[in-house]
């Protein structure tokens, strides 16, 4: 008779995503996940496979996390242009114990250059990333918020730019005064 599994899924994904996100991949060994996942070594295995297919179930569950924050977020905004603003605010205001930056961007400066499927993910990530940036951009231009002389496509490849630096600058600083300088500034170009 074959054991029933003793965790849901979810929750040590989340615990594993936790420590890549903490660590990275490298420096993330096969027994520090099973410890933080509170599983046993056959059980990663029997679920999951190796460590990289873990990191690849991981990435999805960050992938699905992540967007549900975002659309969230969009929800919320009054504006498109405060919809941008809150894209980029979500990356400094985040939850105490999270680890800091994004698990994308990490993945992206550790792997991409020697992992294609991380960084076919990665691509698709920062595609989707420029789509919302440029249906907010279009959406503010249509509204008469945003002026219609300002290119929309170039815009989207912009901001998705400085929104993938500011998810790597909120590692490095938590001058929170300074960050916000920073937004303001980059959203000055809607003006």
């Amino acid at each position: 008779m074959a054991r029933s599994k003793e965790f849901e899924i979810n929750t040590v994904l989340d615990k594993a995503m936790d420590l890549f996100w903490r660590q990275g991949y490298e420096k993330t060994s096969i027994q520090e996940l099973v410890t933080h996942m509170g599983i046993h070594r056959r059980s990663l295995y029997d679920t999951f496979g190796d460590k990289h297919d873990l990191f690849m179930d991981v990435m999805n569950r960050y992938k699905t996390t992540f967007e549900s924050k975002i659309n969230h977020r969009i929800r919320q905004s009054a504006s498109a242009k405060e919809g941008i603003r809150q894209l980029f605010e979500m990356t400094l205001y985040t939850e105490e114990d999270q680890p800091k930056g994004c698990l994308l961007v990490n993945s992206a400066v550790e792997l991409a250059m020697h992992d294609a499927i991380v960084a076919a993910i990665i691509h698709e990530e920062f595609l989707n990333t420029e789509k919302l940036f440029y249906n907010l951009l279009v959406s503010g231009q249509q509204a008469g918020e945003i002026p219609d002389h300002l290119n929309a496509v170039n815009l989207s490849l912009y901001f998705n730019n400085a929104w993938v630096g500011m998810r790597v600058l909120v590692k490095t600083t938590s001058d929170q005064d300074k960050l916000l300088r920073i937004i303001d500034t980059t959203m000055t170009i809607l003006d």
